[in-house]
């Protein structure tokens, strides 16, 4: 049964013609977002801190009431 489904699913792909290049689109689409957007725009707030360092953080993000989305 799973080789009828590797099958199905394999000569599908092989007899693509305009879905091979939207295939190709969203891969290259993936890889901007996470490969260059994604480290340049969205830091990691916790970087360069230690476990306690990051745990007191969290905490004082989760318990302050005044601006809960205010940036540390």
């Amino acid at each position: 049964m799973i080789r009828k489904i590797v099958g199905f699913y394999r000569d599908g792909f092989r007899g693509m013609t305009v879905g091979r290049t939207l295939w190709c689109i969203v891969l290259l689409k993936l890889l901007l977002l996470f490969g260059v957007l994604r480290p340049l725009f969205f830091r990691d707030p916790m970087a360069g801190r230690s476990a306690a360092e990051c745990g007191t953080a969290v905490l004082e993000r989760l318990t302050d009431v005044e601006n809960p989305l205010s940036d540390p």
